[in-house]
């Protein structure tokens, strides 16, 4: 199964920011900072999701992000296919030429575990992964591990 860094990082930088989402918008120098992810390459990521209209950006000071929907209606394989990745099993990328430039034996199921994988993602929403404990409990680690922002703590306390 291949899910390259790009996905990966884009679905913790929007958890990331739906745990955040308390009204003000948030700078990705904070997500960067909590998630230890390239501010450059959140960067190149956000302009993606914007352009998705998963999220919105406000400028300014005080500036920077908010999700351009709900919580409940942001989903998991939006963000993924938001950034151009893809959940693949084939080892052909999808392109149907995994041997000599003709489909495999096993192509097709391998095709079919990432159709899966891609259905399993389309149900789970942010708010589904902002509701779970384990989620919560590392969230609140990582901001204890920080310099905190102004409201971080207190706003991640009311959760």
């Amino acid at each position: 199964m291949r899910l390259t860094t790009k996905g990966r990082y884009a679905v913790t930088a929007m958890l990331d920011l739906a745990l955040h989402d308390g009204g003000r918008p948030v700078s990705l120098a904070e997500i960067s900072s909590r998630q230890d992810i390239s501010l450059s390459y959140l960067e190149q990521l956000f302009a993606r999701l914007r352009r998705n209209e998963l999220v919105t950006s406000v400028r300014g000071p005080g500036g920077g992000y908010r999700l351009g929907r709900t919580q409940e209606t942001i989903f998991v394989a939006q963000i993924i296919d938001a950034v151009d990745e893809a959940v693949d099993a084939t080892g052909c990328g999808g392109k149907a030429d995994c041997q000599q430039g003709e489909v495999c034996l096993t192509h097709h199921l391998w095709q079919d575990l990432s159709d899966q994988v891609h259905g399993f993602l389309s149900q789970i929403s942010l708010a589904t992964l902002v509701q779970r404990q384990e989620v919560r409990s590392v969230s609140y680690r990582q901001e204890s591990r920080r310099p905190a922002f102004e409201g971080d703590l207190v706003a991640l306390r009311e959760l």
